[in-house]
């Protein structure tokens, strides 16, 4: 069962997806430029987005969080994220992995790095995480630059694959150890 927890920012609302929100995820997940370095493919309809948020409202409450982005001045769902727990084997501690997407219209002013230190804020203090891992595609610093604002710092390079496996990505691999 997905959680409920809810996060506020000087200018965001982070709370969890609902089966609702699909036309507004349709809006960033349909757009080819936000999805350009996305690992899951292009959604073609609203379909796509309402069956992505049954399973963000199924996934583990106490070890996934996905967080909607609701800004406050409008109430607008512009993007959402999340951090995700995952096993010990990993530096023989767990870690954390950060995601993050917006809407084009809210790129460059803020947002996402205002979600990241919030997601980031809530795993360390309600359930105790120390280690962050989140990368991005060589060919998208602007997500870098993101997590660079968190205090995270580049470890290394790696590749990921959208989940189709039409593209495999050239990445930059971030941590942040607190």
């Amino acid at each position: 069962m997905a959680h409920h927890i809810t996060i506020e920012t000087p200018r965001l609302l982070l709370r969890p997806l609902t089966v609702a929100d699909a036309p507004a995820v349709f809006a960033w997940g349909s757009d080819p430029e936000v999805n350009r370095y996305m690992a899951y493919p292009l959604e073609r309809s609203v379909a796509d987005a309402e069956a992505w948020l049954r399973q963000v409202e199924q996934a583990d409450g106490r070890s996934d969080y996905d967080f909607g982005f609701v800004r406050k001045a409008d109430g607008l769902l512009i993007g959402s994220g999340g951090v995700y727990r995952r096993k010990k084997e990993f530096w023989r501690r767990a870690w954390w992995v950060l995601g993050y997407n917006l809407r084009r219209d809210c790129w460059g002013q803020g947002y996402a790095t205002e979600a990241a230190q919030a997601m980031l804020d809530f795993a360390r203090r309600k359930r105790g995480a120390r280690i962050f891992i989140a990368s991005h595609a060589v060919d998208n610093p602007a997500s870098g630059r993101v997590m660079e604002k968190c205090g995270m710092k580049c470890e290394g390079a790696g590749q990921y694959a959208k989940l189709d496996g039409s593209q495999i990505f050239q990445t930059r691999r971030y941590r942040l150890e607190v």
